[in-house]
């Protein structure tokens, strides 16, 4: 009676084991039987994070859902080059079905990696010149996506509303991001056609900020900052010494303004994600990324920071109001 109590107890607990490990089996190969997207991300900053949030949304929205119909895989480099670099390989060599890179550094790795998998841009300033597309309607290779096309010359227009007399801005910006730089020198453009003059100051890492904000607080009455994730990842810094100095700050994005900037037209960092998960979805679909031209949106909001506008002692024009009542929020 004792054995045969025995046998049914290490029977029952084969057939438990055995349940178990096939269920974990059949999870294996359903998640390796579905198509793996490849998200890399250059580094963590609200913009960034953002852009990544729009893109699941953009995927879903065109039917592609984590888990049921596809396998994401989320990579954040954390500003290191060589993460990303490696980061790349492995989508390679876990065949992923598509790749997306958000931010400049992290679409040129995944385009860098050898073979044909297609390659989304998310958002990227200037996708020609810095390599990743030769045109913009026909991409014809592997790489297509979301152009970052920010509205420089109504973010001057808001500027200038705030500060009428305006002569000396200066612009804070990555000597080495491609995107930020090619901001800059349209906003220079426009603004020199404006006759103010355009004092440029250059970081290359975050560690910078605080030294350069301080030499700019007594050269410039207001300082503007183009999409850049190294004064994004750094922002708080450059916020602490330019309200100490009573020195505006007029962001191109929305997360700036929510951080401490004191106001933005812009276009939305979700908004640009979405349309990049939707181009995913094209792909995943069969569409040949080649025959996709990259999308750039031109719908903007405004954004004012109300406490921000009030603790520099600067008058929001009724105008700029409304337009972020219209389309846009006011932080209080």
């Amino acid at each position: 009676m004792k054995k045969l109590v025995t046998t049914i107890i290490l029977l029952f607990i084969f057939l438990i084991t055995a349940f178990f490990v096939e269920s974990n089996d059949n999870a294996t190969n359903n998640s390796a039987s579905k198509p793996i997207v490849g998200i890399l991300q250059t580094v963590s900053h609200p913009s960034l994070d953002e852009i990544h949030r729009g893109i699941i949304a953009g995927l879903k929205e065109d039917g592609y859902v984590n888990h049921k119909n596809i396998t994401i895989d989320f990579e954040n480099a954390q500003g290191d080059q060589s993460n990303l670099k490696s980061m790349s390989d492995r989508f390679i060599q876990k065949n992923a079905k598509v790749t997306i890179g958000i931010a400049t550094p992290a679409a040129q790795a995944l385009a860098n990696e050898p073979g044909k998998t297609p390659v989304i841009m998310g958002a990227i300033s200037d996708p020609i010149g810095s390599g990743l597309v030769h045109s913009l309607e026909h991409p014809g290779g592997k790489v297509t996506g979301v152009k970052d096309m920010q509205p420089i010359k109504q973010q001057l227009d808001l500027i200038q509303a705030f500060l009428p007399k305006l002569k000396d801005i200066g612009v804070l910006y990555t000597s080495s991001d491609d995107s930020s730089t090619s901001e800059f020198k349209e906003f220079k453009r426009l603004a020199q056609q404006r006759k103010l003059r355009v004092h440029p100051y250059t970081i290359t890492s975050t560690n910078d900020i605080q030294q350069v904000a301080q030499t700019m607080a007594g050269q410039v009455q207001a300082v503007y900052v183009p999409t850049d994730n190294t004064v994004a990842s750094g922002f708080s810094s450059l916020i602490k010494i330019t309200n100490q100095a009573h020195l505006p700050v007029f962001p191109a994005v929305d997360a700036m303004v929510k951080s401490g900037g004191v106001a933005a037209t812009y276009v939305s960092q979700f908004d640009m994600g979405k349309a990049t998960g939707k181009i995913a979805a094209e792909v995943l679909k069969g569409k040949n990324p080649s025959e996709i031209p990259v999308k750039v949106i031109h719908s903007y909001s405004t954004i004012i920071n109300e406490k921000a506008a009030n603790e520099l002692h600067l008058q929001i024009p009724t105008a700029i109001i409304k337009q972020a009542q219209k389309k846009g929020s006011i932080i209080k």
